[in-house]
């Protein structure tokens, strides 16, 4: 009944998992090919040939099919490529909104990488949008995942962009420190451009400090690392690399020597088309040094190119300085009209782009633009350096706040590790202190064997003992006899022969009736004699045949003084043809043991008033079995004690078997099955009176 219960479960298991495989299988290929359409809109989403309508359209679609996807680690990676798409297309609403969602996502499945990248992408958000504390914030974040996932590579990264907008804000230590921290990870992994790029910045840090030799030297650094990297990458770089070298010549006012750095840049075929940027900044960098240099044919058309070209990029820092520059140039052509025109475009954008070092640089243009209004522009100056240097501060401290929070949750991250390797170790000592403990346990175990088994050993050598004790008891009994039989030959039968001899002699000359009679009763004496000799001779004769068994001795004396003592009635029968003395000493200890252990539990448990032992043996097999008439029990639920423990101990020893069979009230069955064979044993036999000794080989048939 319980085996068909169980087929019946273990149907309906297998039953519910095929149904449930089947549903998942269904519930898979339903989703692959939405999950091919929304790939394939987030890649149109991204193709910058597109019109924007219609990449917004591609991207909504995308989304609104992403949302209603079941798997949360297929629904991330959308999330993630959306989030990262409406970035580009800079759809500030619904990238903040998709973005909140990846990040929310990968906290609560717990996905680092997705988490990090979502970290990353608002952190670019927030830069470019000029936020400057929050974009260190969220890089911040991101770094700090990508080092707890060891990836140095993207930790450097981040540290770099990170270093950029404290150079930004002039937190030019904080900028050193990070960027170190960067290098030092880049070289770890051997990234040569990014190295190009530390170095490239670490010298535009030492620029903006004015160490102008030093940045120099950074940028000749920069450049070791940047033949190392691939042709394409060489040319692009490069441009970015002469144009730093050429403002660190420019700022240092050296203009000669940085117009072959900037006309080095404008050589670059086709750099107007593919990137206008660089083109721009190069091309008002040369225009300004030469203007400075007293060269004014071309830098009044170059400035104004490079502002269109900046203005059309939407590049408000440059567009900035390029009205800087052209309010410089005006002032020096003593146009104060244009100046003053394209000074006030300076400081407006600047403000946009929170320049302070231009807002400060164009108001101290302004007394030179309009000297009769002198005064109130310095003292706006004045006031806006102090409000300004002031706002740097609280920036910094701003900064520095963030920079002891992330050092303080690194602190946290490896006294969190030191607990955990505390507890670690804590929980590796209680283990080796538990494999200790069940050591000596085990050791106290064998040891409590080992004393059971010499236990055993000296109670095996005890009945050693009492059975050659035994055999020398049967021997001086033999003697005994052998002696008794002797004078009872020699002091009786010997002598009444020899008197009757002595009468027969004397007979043997007479005839008469007295000596007829004296015959008849010297015949009557040889009768008796006769009658004598025949009782002693059946007496020898019956005892050669029982033969005395020491063994069945012991067993017999053990019966007698066990159940006399306990008023037992017991009957014994045993094998009369096999030789019990010549089997091998352990069997007969274990054996008489076993009976031994047998007739204690029957005294202590059974209540028996009979007990019957039978030793047989049949194909060198022997068996003993032992059966009371007491109360017995229940041999299925019966607890198995010491004792029992013994006996099958005993018993597999010798090789054999054992069964014990009992019911209530119908008494209990001890049977013991041994295999055994005779062992070479000594016969002792006389020649000429004197003890020899032969071996012979003795089988029970």
């Amino acid at each position: 009944m319980v085996c068909k219960k169980h087929i019946l479960l273990i149907s309906l298991f297998l039953l519910f998992f095929s149904c449930k495989k089947e549903n998942q299988s269904a519930q898979l290929n339903s989703t692959v090919p939405q999950s091919d359409s929304i790939r394939l809109w987030i890649k149109y989403g991204t193709d910058v040939n597109l019109p924007l309508k219609a990449r917004s359209e591609f991207l909504l679609k995308a989304y609104s099919n992403a949302t209603s996807e079941l798997n949360d680690s297929l629904r991330l990676n959308y999330y993630a490529k959306l989030s990262l798409a409406y970035l580009n297309l800079k759809d500030s609403i619904n990238f903040r909104r998709i973005n909140k969602r990846a990040r929310f996502l990968s906290e609560e499945i717990k996905d680092s990488a997705v988490l990090a990248v979502s970290h990353w992408d608002l952190g670019d958000f927030y830069k470019n949008n000029f936020i400057k504390d929050s974009a260190f914030y969220e890089y911040g974040q991101a770094e700090k995942i990508y080092a707890s996932l060891k990836d140095n590579n993207l930790s450097g990264r981040l540290l770099l962009r990170m270093s950029v907008i404290q150079k930004d804000i002039k937190d030019f230590t904080g900028a050193e420190i990070n960027l170190i921290n960067a290098i030092e990870l880049f070289q770890t992994v051997e990234n040569n451009e990014q190295l190009f790029l530390s170095y490239n910045l670490w010298g535009t840090l030492a620029k903006s400090l004015k160490e102008y030799e030093q940045s120099r030297n950074y940028f000749s650094e920069a450049e070791e690392y940047l033949n190392k990297l691939p042709e394409e990458l060489i040319v692009n770089y490069q441009n970015t690399l002469s144009n730093n070298i050429g403002n660190s010549y420019k700022e240092q006012g050296d203009y000669i020597k940085a117009i072959p750095y900037f006309n080095e840049v404008l050589s670059t075929n086709s750099l107007r088309i593919k990137n206008p940027d660089r083109y721009a900044l190069a091309l008002d960098n040369l225009a300004f040094s030469q203007f400075k240099t007293g060269h004014m044919k071309n830098s009044e058309a170059n400035l104004k190119e490079a502002l269109e070209i900046n203005i059309h990029e939407n590049d408000l820092e440059q567009t900035a300085m390029s009205h800087f520059h052209l309010a410089e140039y005006y002032l020096a052509k003593r146009d104060t009209l244009l100046a003053m025109t394209n000074a006030q475009e300076a400081l407006e954008i600047a403000k946009q782009s929170n320049d302070n070092k231009l807002i400060l640089e164009t108001l101290q243009l302004y007394p030179l633009l309009d000297p009769e209004n002198a005064q109130s522009y310095l003292k706006e100056y004045l006031v806006l350096n102090d409000s300004l240097q002031e706002e740097d501060r609280k920036i910094r401290n701003k900064f520095a706040r963030i920079r002891f929070e992330t050092d303080e949750f690194i602190a946290e991250n490896q006294l969190l590790a030191r607990q955990r390797q505390l507890w670690i170790g804590i929980a590796i000592g209680l283990f080796l202190l538990a494999i200790l403990v069940l050591i000596i346990i085990s050791q106290r175990a064998k040891n409590r064997n080992l004393r059971f088994q010499q236990q055993q050993q000296e109670a095996n050598q005890e009945i050693f003992n009492l059975m050659l004790a035994q055999n020398q008891k049967l021997k001086e009994g033999k003697q005994t006899e052998q002696k008794r039989i002797s004078e009872e030959l020699h002091d009786g039968i010997l002598g009444e022969m020899n008197g009757i001899r002595m009468i027969l002699l004397g007979l043997n000359k007479k005839a008469d009736t007295s000596a007829i009679n004296m015959r008849g009763e010297a015949i009557e004496k040889l009768q008796g004699v006769q009658e004598e000799i025949r009782t002693i001779s059946h007496e020898l004769n019956d005892a050669s045949h029982q033969k005395f068994h020491n063994f069945i001795i012991s067993i017999e004396d053990l019966l007698k003084n066990i159940c006399e003592a306990a008023n037992l009635e017991y009957h014994f029968n045993y094998d009369e043809g096999l030789d019990w003395d010549s089997l091998s000493g352990d069997i007969k200890i274990n054996l008489y043991r076993i009976i031994q252990e047998s007739l204690q539990n029957c005294i202590k448990h059974a209540a028996a008033t009979r007990i019957n032992l039978e030793m047989d043996s049949t194909d060198h097999v022997l068996k003993v079995t032992l059966e009371d008439n007491g109360r017995g029990f229940d041999d299925k639920k019966g607890k198995k004690g010491i004792g029992h423990k013994n006996i099958t101990s005993r018993v597999n020893k010798l090789n054999g078997d054992w069964s014990l069979k009992s019911k209530p009230g119908k008494g209990t069955l001890v049977t013991v099955k041994v295999p055994y064979l005779l062992p070479e044993s000594k016969i002792e036999i006389q020649i000429n009176g004197e003890e020899k000794f032969r071996t012979v080989e003795k089988t029970q048939e």
